[in-house]
Parts: structure tokens; C-alpha cells; sequence
């Protein structure tokens, strides 16, 4: 049996759930769904995958990078998501330093942002050429 055929869904912990739905439908634009039987605020995320908010108490979001959005034109969606509240997170660190809030790391660029629980999101482009 394979699961390569199956839809996907990504749950995040939010304890704000009010604040989350609106980051998710006005700051990054999904496509709200409804709330689940069992409370879960529901988003479309590209194909197929669905985004599911689950209300946890504070402290539990994750310590890394929870969902990467693939971009055609990651300055482009820098520039809006900025636009509409996000905030982009930069980093001077040895071996990983952001210019403009970007980072190249080897065949893609990416560049952080967190949701209003600090969960922690990302931009990414595959560098073709």
C-alpha cells in the first residue's frame, strides 16, 4: 500500500484560535474551510492538503519550521504577505545569513515567518538555472 495517492493533512497547535483564522485567511490567503466536529479551524492548502488549526495551550508550538510554502518568486511574496501583517525574521548567523530577509541555502531560497502562536513559517524557491 502506498500513501502517495492520499490527501494530506498538516495540523499546527494554536492557542489563539480567533488570531490564527485570521493570519491563515487574511495574511496568507487559504481558503477558510469551517471548523471541524472536533473544534480544528480548516484551510485548502494547494493541492489537496488541507491545514488543520488545533487549539493546544501556549507552549506548544513547534521549535522549528512547521510548513514551507513553495514560491515562484520569493521577493514577490515577501513583499506581499509583508503587505498584509506578515513579519519576516532575519538572521546573521555563521554559514546562514539572510539579505533582505532571504537566505540562499545550496538550489533554493527561503526566508521565516511566524503565525500569531509562533509557529514558525517559510517562503521557499527553487533556484533554477
Amino acid at each position: 500500500m502506498s500513501l502517495a495517492a492520499n490527501a494530506v493533512t498538516m495540523i499546527l497547535p494554536v492557542a489563539r484560535p480567533d488570531a490564527a483564522r485570521t493570519f491563515y485567511s487574511d495574511v496568507l490567503g487559504l481558503p477558510y474551510r469551517g471548523t471541524a466536529a472536533d473544534g480544528k479551524l480548516l484551510f485548502d492548502v494547494g493541492s489537496g492538503a488541507t491545514l488543520a488549526l488545533m487549539e493546544k495551550p501556549a507552549g506548544a508550538r513547534a521549535e522549528h519550521t512547521t510548513i514551507s510554502f513553495e514560491v515562484s518568486d520569493i521577493d514577490a511574496s515577501i513583499k506581499d504577505l509583508k503587505s498584509r501583517g506578515a513579519v519576516f525574521a532575519d538572521y546573521d548567523l555563521p554559514g546562514f545569513k539572510t539579505v533582505d530577509h532571504v537566505c540562499v541555502l545550496g538550489a533554493e531560497k527561503a526566508a521565516w515567518f511566524e503565525d500569531p502562536d509562533g509557529n514558525i513559517l517559510c517562503l521557499h524557491e527553487v533556484i533554477t538555472g
